[in-house]
């Protein structure tokens, strides 16, 4: 089965995106083509990239790197869940990102983005695409935008719009289909 990362890209700590990225990790599960596993950047608490080689080499000096690469490398596709701060992606998800190189590539992705205005972070969502084609990643045809999160987000968690499933269901057909088949031997 297609093991699929949801990665929650907030650090802040009181971020709306964890219980979205949660709702997505379940809309995910039953969806059925995936095996799923949530991963918040906040708790992998990656400090800004410290690395004294470049990661195209692939050679890790920190045990957290070599973690996350060794997470990254055991997905088959990747949805990145993710805020938009002052019309674009944060800096603690690019550090992220940057960390790798190789383990990245080939990857479908998927995006889920989220703010308090109109926009939904589709701004940063189409920020953040050159930087994923650049490292090979194959983003989904389809995206979800959710706006006015902070109505959506209480006590009881994400609490999704009319709507919002079917579209993220769409993304979720686009990243299984462009997930490539091995190649029997």
């Amino acid at each position: 089965m297609t093991r699929l990362l949801v990665i929650s890209a907030a650090t802040r700590p009181t971020s709306s995106g964890r219980p979205v990225a949660e709702w997505v990790v379940g809309q995910a599960r039953d969806h059925g083509a995936f095996e799923v596993a949530p991963v918040d950047l906040a708790e992998l608490a990656l400090p800004f990239l410290d690395e004294p080689e470049y990661a195209s080499t692939g050679n890790y000096a920190h045990q957290h790197t070599r973690d996350w690469s060794a997470l990254v490398d055991s997905a088959d596709a990747v949805v990145f869940v993710l805020p938009m701060y002052n019309g674009g992606f944060t800096a603690p998800f690019k550090n992220a990102v940057d960390f790798l190189y190789r383990e990245w590539q080939g990857k479908p992705v998927g995006l889920v983005s989220y703010s308090a205005g109109g926009t939904g972070g589709a701004p940063a969502a189409r920020m953040l695409l050159p930087v994923l084609t650049q490292l090979g990643m194959l983003p989904a045809e389809r995206s979800v935008a959710i706006a006015g999160i902070n109505g959506l987000v209480g006590d009881g968690g994400f609490n999704a719009p009319e709507g919002l499933a079917a579209e993220l269901a769409g993304v979720l057909d686009d990243v299984a289909a462009l997930v490539k088949e091995p190649v029997a031997a």
